[in-house]
């Protein structure tokens, strides 16, 4: 039951709300009900004594009579008011007056999740990831006590007005765990649309079975659609215990990857195959959100606005100065070479003078401390975040108007080929002047109304999926981008101080600083250390290889996990298995090498701190570079002879 949706006002009160107002007076002021199921009703009341408003859930007289009734109500009372957590619905008090058994909680102003999906389509990414780590901490927090709710889903999820804040509510057929492992099988009890496999087959069941229901809450969140849905409940529960839900991939826009993964993950059918507990869930779900939220102002900037030839100083280039430099070039030129100087002015004027710019550009993002590979991860997450709010402006599907202008662009570009056609094949035509009167029109009025309707398509086509940002994504991430870096590297003499180390590697910030108090050791120091710098690149190096090749391989052990069971001969399923586990392996491996290097840059950067405050010597730290070496060595052989692993990531 919804215990907090808001109901619309009774035109007059009815004898129920009479009757317990009369029961609890002078302890609770009724205001209104909020809503009504199967196991009572819900009033919105002010507490008098303390002057807050509170939600009173409140069985009624006729149902309070039958035993088991009244103990299933007074036991989800009591689950829930042993529960005490920021994202859990705070019961309190629970009591009985003039025939009435009921319980006081928290009034949450706001909506449930349902209404919010309903009203408004699916959530946003980036507010889906945090109300889903909200109702992970709920449920880690209630398995903690020994409860299992049982009954998670989108109804159940009060989203606080204002702040957006996520709780969990209603713990009426909630249960509580009788031994360490699981939960007692018995009736199956619960919404089909999130029932867990085991939970509809009636078996025993722990806390994964919410994870269960948590991931199609998650589904549901994200793309407005149940992952299971059926005629009558039997139909839905038989889909839950035999079937996959749709690709989630396939049904949503901008959803990254790895939540897509988690979602699916927490859909197995096994329970050992979904995330170990709900705090482990919540985990991956914070490591979203601030890697979200970890990109510097340098990189925003640049993917945004700087990385870019656009705006009002692009558009007054264009105008003016692309001409103002063609014609001032061929005034200077003596006539004989006039136009072909003009014409090499022309082309420089738009290929040289915006490759120096962007240049300039890539020069400041490496005076920042960044680099080229930094771009890539800084250009996904502009246009996943881009594509979010384009998602909620302009929705998924091209609107009637973009249709429309494709059409005439399409039917207008086709016309004026079709025509340019038959006036190059069939001159005789043209001798003809009714006809070449006709055909020109034909051929410029058809160009000029195509060309027109191009440019307005693919201006709303850019409103919504983003044209802009994926072209200058693709110039700064591929050979251009090394081009231009590397040209800008031509006027960066020296590693510039470190920016904002939010964002930064570990690695990266402990080269900068040893790098910086290198230079400034005295000189023939510094001569003696020749070969430190080189050392703390090449780890540097080594360290943003072991992270990118981290994340390949959590990619790729994520995807082995959940991915479908493979059906077929048994050494099949073996072979997976033992792919799997060399993948886990290698992952390892790669961890304590990360590790490894990072530690070295770190004993260099304490030595030299120690070589400025003359508590050590050269000597040592020439001892310490030749064990770094040594770690880079062993680094560029864990790289090599890697090709099934890499077949899979």
């Amino acid at each position: 039951m919804d215990t907090q949706r808001v109901a619309p006002r009774p035109s007059a009160p009815d004898r129920l709300f009479l009757e317990f107002q009369a029961a609890v007076a002078g302890r609770y002021s009724l205001e209104r009900e909020l809503g009504r199921g199967g196991m009572g009703v819900v009033y919105l009341a002010r507490e008098v004594q303390l002057d807050r408003p509170v939600a009173i859930k409140v069985l009624p007289p006729h149902l309070a009579a039958v035993p088991v009734l009244r103990e299933r109500f007074l036991t989800e009372a009591r689950i829930a008011a042993k529960l005490s957590h920021p994202h859990i619905v705070a019961i309190f008090a629970v009591d009985e007056a003039g025939g009435f058994v009921y319980y006081a909680m928290a009034f949450v102003e706001g909506e449930t999740l349902t209404e919010r999906v309903r009203g408004r389509g699916p959530v946003p990414p980036s507010q889906a990831t945090r109300l889903l780590r909200e109702v992970a901490w709920a449920l880690a927090y209630a398995h903690a006590q020994g409860v299992v709710h049982r009954d998670v889903k989108p109804d159940n999820i009060l989203l606080e007005g204002g702040s957006g804040r996520a709780l969990v509510t209603d713990f009426g057929i909630a249960a509580v765990v009788r031994d360490a492992s699981s939960l007692d099988g018995g009736a199956v009890t619960g919404t089909p649309e999130f029932m867990s496999p085991e939970q509809a087959l009636g078996e025993p069941l722990d806390g994964r079975s919410d994870l269960y229901a948590l991931g199609a809450v998650g589904y549901f969140a994200v793309s407005g659609r149940f992952p299971f849905q059926g005629e009558t409940a039997t139909a839905v529960l038989a889909k839950q215990v035999t079937e996959t839900p749709p690709a989630l991939a396939e049904l949503t826009d901008g959803v990254p990857r790895r939540m897509i993964q988690l979602i699916e993950q927490c859909l197995a059918k096994t329970p050992g195959d979904r995330p170990e507990s709900a705090a482990a869930v919540a985990d991956r779900l914070g490591v979203a959100l601030e890697q979200r939220r970890e990109l510097p102002v340098a990189l925003r900037v640049f993917v945004k606005r700087s990385g870019r030839l656009s705006g009002v100083g692009s558009l007054l280039y264009v105008t003016f100065g692309v001409p103002f430099l063609t014609f001032w070039t061929a005034a200077i030129v003596p006539s004989p070479y006039r136009d072909a100087q003009a014409m090499a002015a022309f082309l420089a004027s738009l290929t040289v003078v915006p490759f120096g710019v962007l240049v300039a550009r890539a020069r400041r993002l490496l005076a920042s401390g960044f680099e080229q590979q930094d771009l890539g991860a800084a250009f996904r997450r502009e246009i996943d975040e881009g594509r979010e709010e384009r998602l909620y402006e302009y929705g998924r599907e091209a609107s009637p108007y973009e249709r429309v202008t494709r059409l005439v662009a399409a039917g207008g570009l086709a016309a004026a080929a079709l025509s340019a056609f038959v006036m190059a094949t069939t001159p005789w035509l043209l001798q003809r002047e009714l006809y070449s009167g006709d055909l020109g029109a034909i051929f410029g009025l058809s160009l000029f109304g195509g060309t027109t309707a191009t440019l307005m398509w693919v201006y709303r086509l850019n409103r919504r999926i983003d044209i802009d940002t994926r072209i200058w994504s693709w110039l700064w991430t591929g050979r251009v981008g090394r081009a231009l870096f590397a040209v800008a590297r031509w006027f960066q003499p020296a590693r510039a101080l470190p920016a904002s180390t939010t964002h930064r590697a570990t690695e990266l910030a402990l080269g900068l600083a040893a790098e910086k108090l290198f230079e400034e050791l005295p000189r023939d120091t510094r001569k003696r250390l020749h070969e430190l710098p080189g050392t703390v690149r090449r780890l540097e190096a080594d360290a943003h290889r072991m992270r990118a090749r981290l994340e390949k391989l959590n990619d790729a052990i994520g995807f082995e996990h959940t991915g479908e069971r493979v059906r077929g001969p048994s050494d099949v399923g073996a072979r997976r298995d033992v792919l799997l586990a060399d993948l886990t392996a290698e992952r390892e491996r790669v961890q304590q090498r990360l590790a490894d290097a990072v530690a070295a840059l770190e004993t260099i950067r304490l030595n030299l701190l120690k070589l400025h405050a003359g508590s050590t010597t050269v000597e040592t730290l020439t001892t310490d570079l030749g064990l770094a070496r040594d770690v880079a060595r062993e680094i560029d052989l864990l790289l090599q002879g890697q090709h099934e692993a890499d077949e899979v990531v």
